[in-house]
């Protein structure tokens, strides 16, 4: 039975790609396997549904063939039709005066080629990724776990138990193809297809592993590093090629990595430079001094000039962004003159005297 990928998303056929990506990531998140109640069949059906409806040319295979169109199950890749010339028919609506409703034949005929099915690929994976405002300044590496599809942990996805030896696969003879013969509306389509049995490699263990049944792929926690690099910023996405979805006999998906940057104590980030803000008594802004400011690298001292206005901005060097090496952005302060609320008797005689004297 074809499966409503559209349904599954919980969206309208004639969704944009943003819809379904924001359907997508929000489906994923409820019903992932590592949070309370998830719920892993489902979580595989919505990674299922979006890997199809994400990509354009799966969508229209899939609109037109159902769910089997879109996994190549009811397609027409590989077929050899000895040299015959299609080229007349790309986009026309009629074939040899029978009329087929407006169907478009170029959409089968794109994906015919001369040789074998292409080479298997897991789906994809996207996850988020919390990391604190400071580590976002510096780069930082990250190890988290995540459960999916993912190679053997114990054959390393050979398929073959420990010190097996490799023989040739009975199915193909050591081609890595199987012949494939098929009745159309053309006549009889001959095409090559990757071997089931070998997957394209000619050759099959003597002793299929215990842990994975020969298929080289396994259900578990896998522990995933990652190099965050110095001045990301929430929404950006890292990519980590072969650590999506493992599947048999072929490669893996990459995984995509959303960062989240917790918001800094004090700080804003613009570019490679820092923004902070500092409070200073009314005297120090008067006659100048030092005060000590709290910085992404600890608390240094810095000199306030004489006769500062609150507003005032001032730039410390390289107590931004590493932007390479030892090169990095700057931090502006901004000040803040602290006005006292509260008096004293000798305090308000001394402003009264300043007073007299116009300042």
């Amino acid at each position: 039975m074809s499966k409503n990928y559209y349904e599954i998303l919980g969206v309208d056929r004639r969704a944009s790609q943003e819809e379904i990506k924001k359907a997508f990531r929000k489906l994923a998140h409820k019903y992932h396997p590592d949070k309370p109640g998830g719920d892993d069949k489902k979580f595989k059906e919505v990674n299922e549904a979006y890997s199809v409806l994400s990509d354009e040319k799966k969508r229209q295979q899939y609109d037109t063939f159902g769910s089997a169109g879109a996994s190549g199950g009811g397609g027409f890749s590989g077929a050899d039709f000895g040299g015959f010339d299609f080229s007349g028919f790309g986009g026309a609506s009629s074939f040899g005066g029978a009329d087929f409703g407006g169907f478009d034949f170029s959409d089968i005929f794109s994906s015919f080629g001369g040789g074998a099915e292409h080479r298997r690929r897991g789906e994809d994976m996207e996850v988020e990724l919390k990391i604190s405002f400071k580590e976002s300044i510096f780069g930082t590496e990250k190890n988290f776990k995540i459960k999916k599809n993912s190679l053997c942990s114990l054959c390393g996805g050979s398929g073959a138990e420990k010190d097996s030896k490799f023989k040739t696969c009975p199915t193909c003879g050591g081609s890595g193809l199987t012949e494939e013969i098929r009745q159309t509306i053309l006549g009889t389509v001959r095409s090559q297809k990757t071997c089931p049995d070998c997957h394209g490699k000619g050759q099959i263990p003597e002793k299929k592993c215990s842990r994975c049944g020969g298929s080289g792929v396994e259900y578990r926690e896998e522990e995933i590093a990652i190099r965050i690099p110095p001045g990301v910023e929430s929404g950006n996405r890292l990519r980590v090629r072969g650590k999506g979805q493992a599947v048999e006999g072929g490669e893996s998906g990459d995984l995509y990595v959303y960062l989240l940057v917790e918001k800094g104590d004090n700080f804003e980030k613009v570019g490679n430079d820092l923004y902070t803000k500092l409070e200073i008594p009314l005297t120090t802004a008067v006659l100048g001094g030092k005060e000590k400011l709290k910085t992404v690298d600890g608390e240094i001292t810095i000199k306030i000039p004489a006769g500062s206005d609150s507003e005032k901005v001032l730039k410390v060097k390289n107590q931004g962004v590493v932007i390479s090496g030892k090169k990095r952005g700057d931090l502006y302060v901004r000040l803040k003159v602290k006005i006292p609320k509260k008096l004293g008797s000798e305090e308000k005689k001394l402003f009264e005297e300043l007073k007299e004297l116009g300042i």
